[in-house]
């Protein structure tokens, strides 16, 4: 076992700090401890155990994270991610060991649990996953993500490992073992996951999913912004079926409280137009002077606030469900013949509780009709050519139009105006989200969401 005494808390520190998952990079951490570490591998080298990691700020507040550990003898010369090197033994991170991350797939083959000093590991296989019986392929790590890693064997697995970690269920996992469950085919299926239970928090620690290769939906439609978009406009239809189906099959099973579909309560709006009333608020309370893309709605936000309540007088939402909850292009793979919906956490930005409540569907739908004009005012930016006049329209009126052909029309309010009603008020929640992230991570896009914004202004309410 890597007895967690042995890494140093200022090299740890350091390492976690370090790394592009770490989530507080403007907040500088009191102190970074392992609260517990629970042994996977301990009989030969190389080692390997799940330890997690508290990082304590100043005000008094903390994150958790999951540092998978791998340890060889420094004699070894291992070179890898290291964390740190003590006692005649070199720590590191153990997804870059392609032995190590065998051992996790082993392990969950084996449907295994694994006692640590404060809690349980338990490594579990999905029924009938019959993926997980064949040899693992070589493994290798996925470079470009941010907030987790993963670990791609061969052509048929996939580990995604989470490195943040909150109280509760992972509403990926709940998803996926869901629609795998229910024979939904436009999901990565899941294959197995590993989660912790103890005295620092009970979590999801990582999912093990069907590997499928494919383009990722914005690149996709960047390329045919910038080219012919042809044919991805006519595959764009295609993914509101898809999308459509999704739902439907989310809302599928009554005798599941946690899907089971809900009628939306008049309290249930209020509460929608109130939050987003809140955020236009902040946000036109906060915006810049001198910042000359913002004129178009300089000084607006009565207007827009004025235009949110007319939005918002109809009758139902329709009925609420689970959802994908940050739905766009990057979530979704064009494989050649039909897309595939990944990425299942929920907005990073919201909490765990508030990834998990059901929503009304159109939540998504608004997400990704918002996508499309990212890339229509994105084109000029990243690829160097002005995407045509209509793309944008053209992407929003097939992707609901083939959205509407597969949903369940019971989960939407009743009639086309109440509809475009409803969709309306969530493009706009999601534009002034867009305004305040643009703002302080990207001002050049800033233009983006103030178009979506005086889009609606302008827009004729039935």
């Amino acid at each position: 076992m890597i007895e967690h005494g042995r890494i140093d808390e200022e090299a740890l520190a350091g390492y976690v700090v370090g790394q592009r998952w770490y989530g507080s990079k403007t907040r500088e951490p009191a102190h970074v401890r392992v609260v517990d570490e629970v042994p996977l591998r301990t009989s030969a080298p190389p080692l390997c155990s799940i330890a997690l990691a508290e990082v304590r700020f100043h005000e008094g507040t903390h994150d958790m994270y999951q540092l998978p550990l791998g340890a060889r003898p420094v004699a070894d010369g291992w070179r890898e991610a290291i964390v740190d090197e003590a006692d005649g033994w070199t720590v590191y991170d153990a997804l870059v060991d392609p032995e190590l991350a065998r051992e996790l797939l082993r392990l969950m083959r084996a449907d295994t649990t694994v006692e640590g000093a404060e809690g349980t590991i338990e490594l579990r296989r999905l029924d009938g996953a019959d993926l997980l019986d064949r040899h693992a392929a070589e493994p290798r790590s996925v470079a470009a993500e941010q907030s987790n890693s993963s670990v791609v064997f061969g052509d048929e697995l996939i580990l995604k490992v989470y490195r943040r970690l909150e109280a509760g269920v992972n509403p990926e996992l709940e998803l996926l073992r869901f629609l795998t469950a229910r024979g939904f085919e436009h999901v990565a299926a899941l294959v197995g996951w590993y989660a912790y239970s103890g005295v620092p928090l009970d979590a999801t620690l990582g999912v093990l999913q069907r590997f499928v290769a494919g383009v990722d939906g914005w690149e996709l439609a960047l390329d045919a912004a910038a080219g012919d978009p042809e044919p991805f406009l006519a595959a764009v239809g295609r993914l509101g079926e898809v999308t459509g189906a999704m739902h439907s099959t989310l809302a599928s099973d009554p005798s599941d409280p946690s899907f089971a579909p809900e009628e939306s309560s008049v309290e249930a709006l209020g509460l929608l137009v109130a939050s987003v009333d809140e955020q236009i608020d902040r946000a036109f309370a906060d915006l810049p002077g001198d910042v000359e893309a913002l004129a178009p709605i300089a000084g607006r936000g009565e207007e827009v606030r004025e235009q949110l309540r007319t939005l918002s007088r109809l009758g139902s939402m329709g009925r609420v469900i689970r959802h994908h909850g940050d739905y766009h292009l990057g979530q979704v793979l064009w494989t050649g013949d039909d897309w595939i919906v990944i990425d299942f956490e929920g907005e990073p930005a919201r909490s765990l509780s508030e990834r998990r409540q059901k929503r009304s569907p159109l939540r998504d739908v608004a997400g990704m009709l918002r996508s499309f004009a990212y890339v229509a005012s994105a084109a000029p930016i990243l690829r160097g050519i002005d995407a045509p006049p209509d793309f944008e329209q053209r992407a929003r009126e097939a992707f609901l139009a083939g959205y509407r052909t597969t949903v369940d029309p019971s989960l939407l309010p009743s009639g086309e105006d109440a509809i475009a009603r409803l969709l309306s008020v969530f493009e706009l929640e999601k534009a002034i989200y867009e305004l305040r992230y643009e703002l302080d991570n990207r001002p050049d896009w800033v233009v983006i969401p103030v178009r979506g914004i005086e889009r609606l202004l302008q827009a004729r309410v039935p």
